[in-house]
């Protein structure tokens, strides 16, 4: 029974080895026939349209006064951050409210939502936390709405109380929403580009399916006015406009590009809930420096500021995945965790570049 059984699961095997080789085998033809797409396209020079959102987004960039990130991954320049009134506290005197940068996320909320923007936005709390004082001390979540918080704010008699709990409200719903979606949502909306060819929205992969849809689509001409498609990232030359994505799933944290590439272009046949690849964030290709093989990108919600990081191009000017920077070694971090363990720390080292991120796809204007 024992032998009958080890060659009834050798012969399933070997019936299975056909229909693997044929899948990958139609994997490596349909990228074939998207690299060459992609490589047609990098050959010309960024259009009028990605030249509007990369300086649209370089324009955003300068107004929110952001952070710098170097080639090594190294924060150079903290600039403003979303929660902050100004970069530079001003004490008791007025501020434009342009430097607000709370204010600024805002406006990028209100161009993808509008007169819901504040229903929109999730403000979080933990229960008792506020008068509890032991740390040890566990705290179920509370969730609520900007919206309901300003409404509760309007029974404030005083005007000046109730415009500070109206502000503290936005800043808070600031923190608790993740807001890079909305920034690159904006950016692109304020280059001009209409909601039949780009997938505005508060999720990155709302938009980054999308380009995955276009580039399967393609072949047939049936991708319509899509803005992007979907290319090999490091195979693929970066013009400004386009958009580098990266992926945050646990449980692909050690799948190749490849392999995260080809898990989306599966899934685009069902429905948007059954998507696995869902934790991304893209930012914009701002500026190509090929005299030096330096790539510039911005991002909303990067460290909390809208963050223009420079990234590391190889000698034929296509991105390269690896942007692990230099730490100075093992050794070079000598300040104990905690009391009583080794200084140093699991992990320390191997994640000190703030550029070494899981990146995957170029989505490339068409």
């Amino acid at each position: 029974m024992r032998v009958l059984a080890c060659i009834l699961i050798a012969a399933i095997s070997l019936a299975a080895q056909p229909a693997f080789a044929q899948a990958d085998r139609a994997a490596a033809a349909f990228w074939k026939t998207v690299q060459a797409t992609c490589d047609a396209a990098a050959a010309k020079p960024a259009g009028d349209v990605g030249q509007r959102i990369a300086q649209t987004a370089i324009d955003e960039f300068t107004q929110f006064g952001g952070h710098q990130v170097d080639a090594n991954g190294r924060l150079f320049h903290f600039g403003l951050t979303e929660a902050e009134h100004e970069e530079d506290d001003g004490g008791d005197r007025a501020a434009s409210v342009g430097r607000l940068g709370w204010w600024q996320v805002m406006k990028y909320w209100r161009a993808l939502f509008g007169n819901d923007t504040a229903d929109s936005l999730e403000v979080q709390g933990y229960r008792d936390a506020s008068t509890v004082t032991k740390e040890t001390q566990t705290a179920a979540i509370l969730r609520s709405s900007a919206g309901r918080l300003l409404r509760a704010a309007e029974a404030e008699s005083d005007p000046e109380t109730r415009e500070v709990l109206r502000e503290a409200a936005l800043r808070a719903a600031i923190i608790d929403t993740p807001w890079s979606a909305a920034f690159i949502s904006y950016v692109v909306r304020q280059a001009g580009v209409g909601v039949t060819a780009f997938k505005f929205g508060n999720a990155h992969r709302t938009y980054i399916y999308d380009a995955f849809a276009a580039s399967a689509a393609e072949p047939a001409n049936e991708a319509g006015d899509r803005l992007y498609r979907a290319c090999p990232l490091t195979a693929t030359k970066p013009r400004p406009g386009d958009l580098v994505c990266q992926q945050r799933e646990p449980s692909l944290a050690d799948a190749s590009e490849e392999v995260v590439r080809e898990r989306i272009r599966s899934e685009l046949g069902g429905s948007a809930a059954a998507r696995t690849v869902r934790r991304t964030h893209c930012d914009v290709v701002a500026s190509v420096d090929a005299k030096a093989r330096k790539v510039y990108v911005i991002g909303g919600n990067v460290a909390q500021s809208v963050t223009a990081k420079k990234l590391n191009l190889r000698r034929d000017l296509k991105f390269s995945a690896a942007q692990q920077g230099h730490c100075g070694g093992a050794g070079s971090w000598t300040l104990p965790q905690a009391s009583g363990q080794p200084p140093g720390g699991a992990g320390h080292h191997e994640k000190c570049s703030l550029n070494d991120k899981k990146w995957f796809v170029l989505l490339q204007l068409r």
